[in-house]
């Protein structure tokens, strides 16, 4: 028998995964369904594809890095988009559900937590709330972040990275370094195919701060104060998460530009 696109992409697992849990069920309880199943999927291709953008980075690669960052930057604009279509959904269409999410969030979404790390947002404390995926989150808190890739990718094109960066503690952010940044601001005046690649890691930067800030003004607007559903603070929470840049260097070389 042929492969079918049913078969293909097991349609029939994929359409029976959406169960409501209130009684009725609440109209709008299978669009929060729906909504957050698509973050999840969205979350394991860009999980796939900064796999391979750092792979590109380490070897020196610089078109197929540049593939991978359009294609992650389109995806993060089609997250952003998809909290216009929750926002369809009223507070009161949501309280007439939300009790029986009981302690579920998307505060426990261990793939968002991955992507964190694989960007560079570490911070080891997050880990206690995974204990069941501690190896996992573990290995990533301890391998390269994205930054530290690129600062491979510059020290394969030639430029003289300094020790200190390369060799960096892992398990915590990026932070600023004055010698980094002096390689940074050479590459934007004389080297444009490199400013391109951070250029590139600016807009990821950018993309992923509009994202969590649609995220909290939907949160806000949905819930106000309310404590979220998985022990968190809600809103309060999400906005903590803002203006933490992932790679401090690039943005605080602009006055030098």
């Amino acid at each position: 028998m042929p492969l079918t696109y049913g078969e293909y992409l097991r349609l029939d697992d994929l359409l029976a995964a959406q169960v409501p849990q209130s009684p009725g069920p609440e109209h709008d309880e299978m669009l929060f369904i729906v909504i957050h199943q698509v973050y999840e999927l969205w979350f394991k291709l860009v999980l796939h594809e900064v796999a391979r953008l750092q792979r590109a980075l380490a070897e020196g690669d610089g078109p197929v890095a540049m593939a991978g960052f359009k294609r992650i930057l389109t995806i993060l604009k089609t997250l952003v988009a998809q909290v216009d279509v929750l926002e369809t959904m009223t507070p009161v269409s949501f309280f007439s559900f939300r009790e029986r999410l009981d302690t579920a969030s998307g505060f426990q979404s261990l793939q968002f937590r991955r992507l964190e790390l694989m960007l560079g947002a570490r911070e080891r404390a997050t880990l206690r709330h995974y204990p069941e995926a501690a190896p996992l989150l573990e290995a990533h808190l301890q391998a390269d972040s994205l930054y530290d890739s690129f600062l491979r990718y510059l020290a394969r094109k030639g430029y003289e990275v300094p020790e200190s960066a390369l060799g960096r503690d892992r398990t915590l952010p990026p932070e600023e370094h004055a010698e980094v940044q002096e390689i940074l601001v050479g590459i934007y005046h004389t080297d444009p195919a490199t400013r391109e690649v951070c250029e590139r890691l600016v807009d990821l930067d950018e993309g992923l701060q509009e994202w969590r800030y649609r995220h909290v003004k939907m949160v806000e607007r949905t819930i106000g104060t309310t404590r979220g559903t998985g022990g968190s603070s809600g809103a309060e929470y999400l906005k903590k998460t803002l203006f933490k840049p992932l790679f401090p260097d690039l943005w605080a070389i602009r006055p030098r530009l």
